[in-house]
């Protein structure tokens, strides 16, 4: 059934005549006539009778009159529902307890007023992909972007945080004492990141990491949580792991833990942003045009800086 055509019969039924009702609507007499005509034909009775004096209901269009406002009040809360802005902006943080629900708190202090529906897709970079491309989530963050010409139209991506990694150790550690190491000073070291999926993109950039600088990346055994695992760390004089600097809602204190800064080069895990283009929705354009404005590059010389060999994160 034609909304429209549903609108014209109850504009002409308000108003007693075809010609007010059309110009009403803002459409010519003709075409509001065609139109009543056309849904008289669907329902297959008559609505209207034409007299001299304008139109009237007939007894099935008084019967009907009553639902077919009441298709106009539903298909006005349909628009209502979807209209950009109406709903909450769903992103894709990639965890709750990472460096990208940081950054959607940040934006929330910045812009209490609009509505957010956060949200963990998986951290599979394909999976965030493909969630912004079929519509599932309005945007996402990942890692390993592809080049700007093989992402699928209309899908946009945009570098919004560069995030440096930090070795934790304990204090019988030999490197405790340390204040800045080299990823190279890592070789051979045992670095425990328990329950890493080495298919997600967090553990394809560890193992990255560790093929390039010759340390021993161990995933095995359960994931407790980051408190077991500092404590774990801060108990063994020879075991390692690796914490964001920017990930402040996982970095554990009061636990014994050393933080050592890792320079020359220093490895940082960049952070994409999808979009889609053609997704109107204003809350989109203040958290794009808000990541924006914050990003900055690490102050330090490209070639010292350790990101993946992965296209995108070489631009």
């Amino acid at each position: 059934m034609d909304p429209e055509a549903v609108r014209t019969f109850v504009a002409v039924a308000d108003e007693g005549q075809i010609q007010l009702a059309a110009a009403g609507l803002g459409i010519t007499q003709q075409a509001a006539s065609k139109r009543i005509a056309a849904l008289e034909r669907q329902l297959g009775v008559r609505l209207l009778l034409r007299t001299p004096r304008g139109a009237r209901l007939t007894l099935d269009g008084t019967a009907f009159l009553p639902h077919a406002r009441a298709v106009l009040a539903a298909v006005a809360e349909a628009e209502a529902a979807v209209r950009p802005g109406a709903r909450p902006l769903r992103v894709d943080v990639l965890g709750t307890r990472v460096s990208t629900a940081g950054l959607l708190q940040d934006f929330h202090r910045a812009h209490p007023d609009a509505a957010l529906d956060v949200t963990v897709v998986r951290t599979a970079g394909r999976a965030a992909l493909e969630a912004v491309r079929d519509g599932g989530v309005d945007a996402s963050f990942w890692a390993h972007s592809l080049p700007a010409e093989r992402l699928p139209a209309p899908v946009r991506t945009a570098r919004v945080l560069d995030e440096p990694a930090v070795l934790a150790v304990g204090p019988a550690h030999p490197l405790a004492g340390r204040e800045t190491v080299s990823p190279a000073d890592l070789a051979g070291l045992r670095i425990v990141m328990p329950g890493l999926d080495p298919t997600s993109e967090w553990g394809v950039y560890y193992a990255e990491f560790a093929a390039a600088f010759g340390f021993r990346l161990d995933a095995s055994g359960p994931a407790f949580g980051m408190e077991h695992m500092a404590r774990t760390i801060t108990a063994s004089d020879d075991l390692g792991t690796f914490i964001g600097t920017r990930t402040p809602l996982t970095r554990p204190t009061g636990l014994g833990l050393h933080f050592v800064a890792l320079a020359r080069p220093t490895p940082v895990y960049p952070h994409w942003l999808l979009w889609r283009d053609d997704n109107p929705h204003p809350a989109l354009r203040l958290l794009r045009a808000h990541l924006a404005d914050r990003y900055e590059r690490e102050p330090v010389p490209d070639d010292e800086l350790w990101v993946p060999d992965w296209p995108a994160n070489r631009a």
